[in-house]
Protein backbone atom coordinates (compact mmCIF):
# COMPACT_ATOMS: atom_id res chain seq x y z
CA UNK A 1 0.00 0.00 0.00
CA UNK A 2 2.85 2.00 1.21
CA UNK A 3 4.87 1.61 -2.77
CA UNK A 4 1.08 2.45 -4.32
CA UNK A 5 1.06 5.69 -2.39
CA UNK A 6 4.61 6.40 -3.26
CA UNK A 7 3.65 6.11 -7.11
CA UNK A 8 0.90 8.18 -6.82
CA UNK A 9 2.80 10.89 -5.01
CA UNK A 10 5.54 10.75 -7.64
CA UNK A 11 3.65 10.98 -10.58
CA UNK A 12 1.09 14.09 -8.92
CA UNK A 13 4.67 15.96 -8.75
CA UNK A 14 5.75 15.48 -12.07
CA UNK A 15 2.70 16.18 -13.46
CA UNK A 16 3.09 19.73 -11.55
CA UNK A 17 6.19 19.78 -13.07
CA UNK A 18 5.56 19.59 -16.25
CA UNK A 19 2.74 21.84 -16.42
CA UNK A 20 4.62 24.62 -14.24
CA UNK A 21 7.02 24.01 -17.26
CA UNK A 22 4.61 24.32 -19.90
CA UNK A 23 3.25 27.08 -18.09
CA UNK A 24 6.68 29.06 -18.26
CA UNK A 25 7.31 28.20 -21.90
CA UNK A 26 3.68 29.26 -22.71
CA UNK A 27 4.39 32.92 -20.92
CA UNK A 28 8.21 33.06 -22.65
CA UNK A 29 6.84 32.63 -26.31
CA UNK A 30 3.77 35.12 -25.54
CA UNK A 31 6.76 37.92 -23.91
CA UNK A 32 8.76 37.05 -27.41
CA UNK A 33 5.66 37.64 -29.42
CA UNK A 34 4.68 40.72 -27.50
CA UNK A 35 7.91 41.83 -27.85
CA UNK A 36 8.19 41.13 -31.77
CA UNK A 37 5.11 43.11 -32.52
CA UNK A 38 6.45 46.09 -30.19
CA UNK A 39 9.53 46.10 -31.57
CA UNK A 40 7.96 45.82 -35.50
CA UNK A 41 5.30 48.84 -34.52
CA UNK A 42 8.12 50.77 -33.14
CA UNK A 43 10.16 50.42 -36.08
CA UNK A 44 7.20 50.91 -38.51
CA UNK A 45 6.41 54.57 -36.52
CA UNK A 46 10.27 55.47 -36.61
CA UNK A 47 10.14 54.64 -40.67
CA UNK A 48 7.14 56.87 -41.10
CA UNK A 49 8.21 59.38 -38.99
CA UNK A 50 11.80 59.37 -41.48
CA UNK A 51 9.30 59.77 -44.90
CA UNK A 52 7.47 62.38 -43.06
CA UNK A 53 10.55 64.35 -42.24
CA UNK A 54 12.06 63.69 -45.95
CA UNK A 55 9.32 65.97 -47.30
CA UNK A 56 8.23 68.48 -44.65
CA UNK A 57 11.68 69.30 -43.60
CA UNK A 58 14.21 70.23 -46.90
CA UNK A 59 17.66 71.25 -46.22
CA UNK A 60 19.70 69.19 -44.27
CA UNK A 61 17.61 68.19 -41.66
CA UNK A 62 15.58 66.16 -44.42
CA UNK A 63 18.82 65.00 -46.13
CA UNK A 64 19.47 63.69 -42.41
CA UNK A 65 16.51 61.90 -42.26
CA UNK A 66 16.24 60.60 -46.11
CA UNK A 67 19.97 59.18 -45.22
CA UNK A 68 18.75 57.13 -41.88
CA UNK A 69 15.61 55.82 -44.00
CA UNK A 70 17.91 54.52 -46.65
CA UNK A 71 20.41 53.01 -44.18
CA UNK A 72 17.86 51.06 -42.10
CA UNK A 73 15.66 49.85 -45.33
CA UNK A 74 19.13 48.29 -46.88
CA UNK A 75 19.97 46.91 -43.68
CA UNK A 76 16.98 45.17 -43.35
CA UNK A 77 16.24 43.56 -46.55
CA UNK A 78 20.10 42.07 -46.74
CA UNK A 79 19.62 40.61 -42.80
CA UNK A 80 16.15 39.07 -43.96
CA UNK A 81 17.60 37.79 -47.41
CA UNK A 82 20.26 36.12 -45.36
CA UNK A 83 18.84 35.04 -42.63
CA UNK A 84 16.43 33.13 -45.47
CA UNK A 85 18.99 31.61 -47.45
CA UNK A 86 20.77 30.53 -44.30
CA UNK A 87 18.36 28.10 -43.58
CA UNK A 88 18.69 26.33 -47.38
CA UNK A 89 21.95 27.37 -48.42
CA UNK A 90 24.56 26.57 -45.66
CA UNK A 91 27.39 28.71 -47.37
CA UNK A 92 25.65 32.20 -46.36
CA UNK A 93 26.50 30.92 -42.88
CA UNK A 94 30.40 32.98 -43.73
CA UNK A 95 28.17 35.80 -45.76
CA UNK A 96 26.19 36.48 -42.51
CA UNK A 97 29.18 36.55 -40.72
CA UNK A 98 30.30 39.69 -42.62
CA UNK A 99 26.65 41.00 -42.50
CA UNK A 100 26.40 40.86 -38.63
CA UNK A 101 30.15 42.68 -38.87
CA UNK A 102 28.79 45.51 -41.52
CA UNK A 103 25.56 45.80 -38.82
CA UNK A 104 28.46 47.09 -36.35
CA UNK A 105 28.89 49.90 -38.51
CA UNK A 106 25.62 50.55 -39.52
CA UNK A 107 24.33 50.74 -36.07
CA UNK A 108 27.09 53.60 -35.33
CA UNK A 109 26.23 55.39 -38.35
CA UNK A 110 22.38 55.21 -37.41
CA UNK A 111 23.11 56.94 -33.84
CA UNK A 112 26.04 59.39 -35.25
CA UNK A 113 22.88 60.68 -37.73
CA UNK A 114 20.71 60.45 -35.12
CA UNK A 115 22.30 62.90 -33.03
CA UNK A 116 23.60 65.19 -36.11
CA UNK A 117 19.42 65.37 -36.34
CA UNK A 118 19.03 67.43 -32.92
CA UNK A 119 22.02 69.30 -34.05
CA UNK A 120 20.85 73.34 -33.57
CA UNK A 121 23.17 74.23 -35.73
CA UNK A 122 22.45 74.44 -39.23
CA UNK A 123 26.16 74.96 -40.36
CA UNK A 124 27.47 72.09 -37.99
CA UNK A 125 24.48 69.52 -39.60
CA UNK A 126 26.06 71.07 -43.15
CA UNK A 127 29.23 70.42 -42.43
CA UNK A 128 29.33 66.67 -41.32
CA UNK A 129 26.50 66.03 -44.15
CA UNK A 130 29.20 64.91 -47.02
CA UNK A 131 31.18 62.45 -44.71
CA UNK A 132 28.21 60.81 -43.58
CA UNK A 133 26.44 60.65 -46.59
CA UNK A 134 29.95 58.88 -47.96
CA UNK A 135 29.68 56.66 -45.21
CA UNK A 136 26.17 56.01 -45.91
CA UNK A 137 26.90 55.03 -49.55
CA UNK A 138 29.50 52.62 -48.67
CA UNK A 139 27.55 50.75 -46.05
CA UNK A 140 24.44 50.64 -48.26
CA UNK A 141 26.56 49.09 -51.06
CA UNK A 142 28.49 46.39 -48.95
CA UNK A 143 25.25 45.75 -47.89
CA UNK A 144 23.15 45.53 -51.04
CA UNK A 145 26.07 43.37 -52.97
CA UNK A 146 25.65 40.29 -50.18
CA UNK A 147 22.03 40.92 -50.75
CA UNK A 148 22.31 40.40 -54.57
CA UNK A 149 24.60 37.76 -54.14
CA UNK A 150 22.20 35.58 -52.39
CA UNK A 151 19.36 35.97 -54.40
CA UNK A 152 21.57 35.28 -57.79
CA UNK A 153 22.61 32.00 -55.88
CA UNK A 154 19.08 31.15 -55.10
CA UNK A 155 18.38 31.83 -58.20
CA UNK A 156 20.62 29.84 -60.23
CA UNK A 157 20.14 27.10 -57.81
CA UNK A 158 16.88 27.29 -58.51
CA UNK A 159 17.23 27.55 -62.35
CA UNK A 160 19.52 24.54 -62.14
CA UNK A 161 17.13 22.04 -60.73
CA UNK A 162 14.16 23.45 -63.35
CA UNK A 163 16.97 22.14 -66.00
CA UNK A 164 17.41 18.91 -64.34
CA UNK A 165 13.69 18.32 -63.86
CA UNK A 166 12.93 19.41 -67.21
CA UNK A 167 15.01 16.73 -68.63
CA UNK A 168 14.11 13.90 -66.83
CA UNK A 169 10.12 15.43 -68.04
CA UNK A 170 11.47 15.04 -71.52
CA UNK A 171 12.63 11.69 -71.17
CA UNK A 172 9.69 10.40 -69.17
CA UNK A 173 7.39 12.05 -71.77
CA UNK A 174 9.73 10.10 -74.78
CA UNK A 175 9.21 7.24 -72.53
CA UNK A 176 5.16 7.51 -72.05
CA UNK A 177 4.94 8.22 -75.79
CA UNK A 178 6.75 5.28 -77.07
CA UNK A 179 4.68 2.38 -77.96
CA UNK A 180 5.36 -0.19 -80.66
CA UNK A 181 2.16 -1.54 -82.69
CA UNK A 182 2.07 -5.44 -83.95
CA UNK A 183 0.53 -5.92 -87.61
CA UNK A 184 -2.46 -8.38 -87.03
CA UNK A 185 -2.14 -11.75 -87.64
CA UNK A 186 -4.11 -13.06 -90.96
CA UNK A 187 -2.74 -16.74 -91.67
CA UNK A 188 -6.03 -19.02 -90.33
CA UNK A 189 -5.47 -20.86 -86.87
CA UNK A 190 -5.04 -24.38 -86.63
CA UNK A 191 -5.62 -27.27 -84.44
CA UNK A 192 -2.73 -28.44 -82.30
CA UNK A 193 -2.01 -31.82 -83.56
CA UNK A 194 -2.75 -35.43 -81.86
CA UNK A 195 0.36 -37.55 -80.52
CA UNK A 196 1.37 -40.35 -82.27
CA UNK A 197 0.47 -42.46 -79.68
CA UNK A 198 -3.65 -41.49 -79.74
CA UNK A 199 -4.05 -40.82 -83.74
CA UNK A 200 -6.90 -42.83 -84.91
CA UNK A 201 -8.55 -42.73 -88.61
CA UNK A 202 -10.95 -39.80 -89.06
CA UNK A 203 -14.05 -41.91 -89.01
CA UNK A 204 -13.34 -43.14 -85.60
CA UNK A 205 -13.11 -39.54 -83.86
CA UNK A 206 -15.41 -38.15 -81.58
CA UNK A 207 -15.70 -34.54 -80.40
CA UNK A 208 -15.13 -34.71 -76.69
CA UNK A 209 -18.39 -34.19 -74.22
CA UNK A 210 -20.57 -35.98 -77.20
CA UNK A 211 -23.15 -38.82 -75.41
CA UNK A 212 -22.61 -42.69 -75.36
CA UNK A 213 -26.42 -42.70 -77.40
CA UNK A 214 -25.25 -40.55 -80.13
CA UNK A 215 -21.41 -42.38 -80.58
CA UNK A 216 -21.34 -45.76 -83.19
CA UNK A 217 -21.55 -48.74 -81.11
CA UNK A 218 -19.95 -51.92 -82.58
CA UNK A 219 -22.28 -54.85 -82.63
CA UNK A 220 -21.32 -58.01 -80.46
CA UNK A 221 -23.61 -60.49 -82.19
CA UNK A 222 -21.56 -62.64 -84.96
CA UNK A 223 -22.80 -61.87 -88.81
CA UNK A 224 -24.12 -65.52 -88.75
CA UNK A 225 -25.71 -67.38 -86.18
CA UNK A 226 -24.75 -70.82 -85.49
CA UNK A 227 -27.10 -73.78 -86.64
CA UNK A 228 -27.08 -75.41 -83.08
CA UNK A 229 -28.42 -71.32 -81.94
CA UNK A 230 -30.59 -70.40 -84.59
CA UNK A 231 -34.52 -70.13 -83.34
CA UNK A 232 -36.89 -73.05 -84.59
CA UNK A 233 -40.15 -71.72 -85.65
CA UNK A 234 -43.42 -74.24 -85.45
CA UNK A 235 -44.65 -73.91 -89.20
CA UNK A 236 -41.01 -75.26 -90.35
CA UNK A 237 -40.61 -78.94 -91.33
CA UNK A 238 -38.47 -81.18 -89.91
CA UNK A 239 -36.02 -82.10 -92.05
CA UNK A 240 -35.62 -85.55 -92.70
CA UNK A 241 -32.69 -87.80 -93.15
CA UNK A 242 -31.61 -88.41 -96.26
CA UNK A 243 -31.58 -92.56 -96.12
CA UNK A 244 -35.21 -92.44 -95.52
CA UNK A 245 -37.65 -92.92 -98.23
Amino acid sequence: MEVVLTVVALLFVLCVVLGVYATVKAIGAAKRGVDRTIAQARRTVEDTTLRAKTFAQPGPAGELAQLRLKLRTTMRATQDALHGGVTEDESLKESLDLFKRLSAHGFELDADLRRLEAEPDRRTMASRLPELRERTERITQSAASLRWAAHDRARRFAEDDLDALSAQIDVEAGALRHWVEEPPTTSAPSWPKAPASEATSAGDRTWPGASEAGAPQKSTRPAITPAGQRPVYPWQRKTRPESTR
